[in-house]
């Protein structure tokens, strides 16, 4: 899967919004810099455009997540190479 431009995300043309998409975007714009792993998911907003924002709630409250749970929360495992 080819990682989206950070400025939005897109949706996937036949089903929307995926949770593994917005999870490997939330790792994506943390491993960047451009968000901290303890902000809420609500600041993810920021980055999709405001008429699909509905989407992508949907299918957060779809996968158990709250919009003030941590984007840490969101991200799948992480690999430390470093341990």
């Amino acid at each position: 899967m080819a990682f989206m431009s950070t400025a939005t995300l897109t949706p996937l043309p036949s089903s929307g919004y995926d949770i593994n998409m917005l999870k490997d975007e939330a790792r994506l714009l943390v491993e960047q810099g451009t968000v901290s792993r303890h902000q809420p998911i609500y600041v993810l907003c920021q980055y999709i455009p405001a008429r699909e924002w509905v989407c992508v709630e949907c299918e957060l409250e779809r996968n158990d997540y709250l919009l003030r749970d941590q984007i840490g929360d969101l991200m799948s495992c992480e690999y430390w190479e470093n341990d």
